[in-house]
């Protein structure tokens, strides 16, 4: 019998290697999987390459993981935001890469990968320094820039209620990148607020179907970063 279901956010980042490409949902705080990122700083892998809308805020969360020298690149929208210290000094000091992506370019880059196109051409950051050593090509008389689909070896999610089988629904505007990062994650764990037994999700509303998800760990209590931030915590 089917069952994802696994005993905590420690035992569900243990298999996350050093070197290792991982998606981790949310744009802010709106979806961030903060449990799982602290578990993946515990768990010690570095050198990683992380796919996130942002940076991260305060001491944690993403921010942690940045500060305690686990990133070696980041691909994402918005390095610097209101509450982003960590990268910003890091990348100054030339000691964490960055891949700079619009927004959308970068979502779509992700649905792109999950969903199996290996590529697309966008007519974002034509002219920009973002297009600079890509492929242009001129489509009815506008130019396009090709973009890559993102994949990666690991996505790290937070959910609002997930069963056994690991169908998925999100609470609001945290469904953002979750989505589209499950179906691009070679392995996809997530952190739900609950979890229930088969049949108890109206199939019409689930929004990630199972197929798409490997590990599921129940979070009944998550943190929010923004109370963190304010508190101004740090992790470790």
């Amino acid at each position: 019998m089917i069952n994802k279901q696994v005993n905590s956010v420690h035992d569900a980042v243990a298999n996350i290697l050093d070197g290792a490409t991982v998606m981790i949902g949310g744009f802010g705080e709106a979806g961030s999987p903060i449990e799982l990122i602290h578990a993946l700083i515990d768990h010690g892998a570095k050198d990683l390459t992380v796919v996130n809308n942002n940076t991260g805020s305060g001491h944690v969360g993403l921010a942690a993981l940045i500060e305690n020298k686990r990133v070696a690149k980041m691909i994402c929208s918005f390095p610097r935001t209101a509450n982003s210290t960590v990268f910003p000094e890091l990348y100054k000091k030339g000691e964490i890469e960055l891949e700079l992506v619009p927004q959308g370019t970068l979502a779509e880059r992700i649905r792109a990968g999950g969903a199996g196109v290996p590529a697309f051409y966008t007519a974002t950051s034509v002219g920009t320094p973002l297009a600079e050593g890509k492929e242009v090509r001129n489509i009815n008389g506008r130019d396009y820039v090709l973009e890559y689909g993102l994949t990666a070896d690991f996505s790290l999610i937070k959910c609002l209620k997930a069963d056994r089988y690991g169908n998925l629904i999100y609470n609001k505007t945290a469904r953002n990148f979750a989505p589209i990062m499950a179906m691009a994650g070679k392995t996809t764990i997530v952190q739900t607020r609950e979890y229930v037994d088969a049949g108890e999700i109206d199939p019409e509303i689930v929004v990630t179907p199972g197929i798409f998800v490997d590990q599921v760990v129940t979070v009944a209590n998550p943190l929010h970063e923004s109370e963190l931030v304010a508190a101004e915590e740090v992790y470790p």
